[in-house]
């Protein structure tokens, strides 16, 4: 008797995601240069972020009375909508990705990232949990 494979767990986690998901949010990661001059060097310019989109995902509000005027939520998402990212920034795995960024957007808010719990199945990562803080 054989059971679900890890591959079959990535397409069903983004069905579920699909379905349910629809929403996006933004990753920020330091920018990778500074520009030239004695400014930069000194430490007095601000080198910026890089923005990385990641959809679909869920997210759940965690805010409760004794957070107080913060917010947290919970990001859902899968091995397929980090897959991107990933490529493009040219890391290892989505673990690398969720740990290099400063943090997210998500509804006109930045939250810092507590952190994150990877699903798997068979060695293969198919759901991301990311808790996150404004």
């Amino acid at each position: 008797m054989t059971g679900i494979s890890g591959a079959a767990a990535v397409r069903a986690a983004d069905a579920m995601l699909q379905t349910f998901g629809g929403t996006q949010v933004t990753l920020l990661f330091p920018a990778a240069g500074l520009p030239a001059g004695g400014l930069s060097e000194l430490g007095l310019v601000d080198p910026g972020v890089e923005q990385g989109l990641i959809a679909p995902v869920i997210v759940r509000e965690l805010t409760t009375k004794e957070v107080g005027p913060r917010r947290r939520i919970e990001l859902l998402a899968g091995q397929s909508a980090l897959a991107e990212q990933v490529s493009q920034r040219n890391v290892a795995s989505a673990d690398v990705l969720f740990e290099t960024a400063l943090g997210l957007v998500y509804d006109g808010e930045v939250f810092h990232i507590q952190g994150f719990i990877v699903e798997r199945l068979e060695g293969m990562a198919y759901l991301y949990r990311v808790a996150a803080m404004s």
